[in-house]
């Protein structure tokens, strides 16, 4: 596998995984009877993504700020974009629990500010994923990979748009906030996925037509592939 496809795969993999969370929490299904349950899939989604930005900002963003021509100016547009994300997920947050602020809010609307900066934020990490990876071994590049699963692991829960991103003041804020998401998420027994590593399979939907290279068999060869099966002499097939 190329050095670039490495890494890149690895984003657009997580990539997947939080568009399919978003799909599952933005359709709210509760059963009868039970009408805080569409929230556990809201709750789910939320740490996902949260997890995810904030590891890319411990680890992702040190490595392009320090290792690609003109990083600093990078980093700065790709906080820009996440800030975005992050107050969309925040958005989202304050209305299922209540706010005063969001309670007038047609969910509708509140998922398509969601949908939309995800779109963004997603592309503009793609980007750092192809320039990071032009400048990194396969080595380099496959530890990266690594260490930002582990960070995803202990990243805080929750959206802090408000907080320090990168630096020690970032590093000191994600400490300090992963510990009063976890108290929190105790408390209120929410559900904390676990990051999944991802697997060396063949890409889904979404990372084929943003690689723009979809790889869906051709009806025509399939059913002439089954004939060509349904042909073969028995001889041939072990009979």
């Amino acid at each position: 596998m190329e050095t670039l496809d490495v890494f890149r795969s690895s984003v657009l993999y997580t990539h997947e995984e939080l568009a399919t969370r978003l799909e599952e929490a933005s359709a709210m299904a509760s059963p009868p009877g039970q009408p805080r349950k569409g929230y556990e899939d809201v709750d789910t989604f939320l740490a996902a993504a949260s997890k995810h930005l904030n590891a890319v900002d411990a680890v992702f963003l040190p490595e392009v700020r320090s290792q690609v021509p003109h990083g600093v100016r990078y980093v700065r547009e790709y906080l820009a974009v996440a800030r975005g994300l992050e107050l969309a997920l925040n958005h989202v947050k304050a209305r299922a629990y209540g706010s005063v602020f969001q309670m007038g809010r047609p969910w509708s609307e509140v998922w398509a500010e969601v949908q939309e900066a995800l779109d963004v934020q997603r592309r503009s990490e793609f980007m750092l994923a192809e320039r990071i990876a032009l400048v990194l071994d396969e080595t380099e590049i496959v530890r990266l990979a690594d260490r930002l699963h582990a960070a995803e692991r202990a990243a805080p829960t929750r959206p802090h748009p408000y907080l320090p991103h990168t630096g020690v003041a970032g590093r000191v804020a994600r400490r300090v906030v992963h510990t009063v998401d976890s108290f929190w998420d105790t408390v209120e027994g929410r559900m904390i996925p676990e990051p999944v590593r991802p697997p060396h399979a063949a890409p889904g939907p979404l990372t084929q037509y943003l690689l723009a290279d979809p790889h869906f068999v051709d009806e025509d060869e399939d059913e002439g592939a089954d004939e060509r099966a349904g042909s073969e002499p028995l001889a041939a097939r072990g009979a």
